[in-house]
């Protein structure tokens, strides 16, 4: 069987391959699809994606985490051989109950991210607060890093 030449369907143009073109959109349909999504691993394990900022100033490096709904006693703050750790649980029931019907919903998933640190970090003065749904945690820097900052002079050439 011999490939017909048609006016394209998808506006490409007359005089190009429709099955080419089709299996071209297929391809593109398929390789959009799941853009913007955990792998699928991520799913089966219930993991949930911590959104993290972390900033340094002078004194110390902060590390701010977004995790509405969950609570203080959840969260898991470690610092183990330069490395910071943030993880814990998020656990949601829904329960209502109507004259003509009842809703019981539950989700659950776990989140956890590691950083390292730089190596001027006072792990002695850490602190982490939870307001809000954001977790703040301040690394102190040792005071010989604060000491190290020093300004340096751009000289026109």
């Amino acid at each position: 069987m011999t490939r017909q030449f048609l006016p394209d369907l998808f506006g490409r143009g007359a005089g190009h391959d429709v099955f080419s073109n089709l299996q071209r959109e297929v391809d593109r349909v398929f390789s959009d699809f799941g853009r913007g999504m955990p792998a699928m691993g991520e799913f089966r394990r219930g993991a949930l994606a911590l959104k993290v900022n972390v900033s340094e100033t002078d004194k110390a490096v902060e590390v701010y985490a977004e995790i509405p709904g969950v609570d203080a006693k959840d969260i898991d703050v470690q610092l183990r051989d330069g490395i910071l750790t943030i993880k814990g649980e998020k656990k949601e029931e829904r329960d209502e109950s109507r004259k003509d019907y009842h809703v019981l919903e539950r989700s659950y998933g776990s989140f956890e991210r590691s950083f390292a640190l730089p190596a001027d970090v006072d792990a002695g003065k850490v602190e982490a607060a939870f307001d809000k749904g954001v977790l703040k945690v301040t690394l102190p820097k040792l005071p010989a890093a604060q000491a190290k900052v020093q300004k340096i002079e751009v000289k026109p050439a």
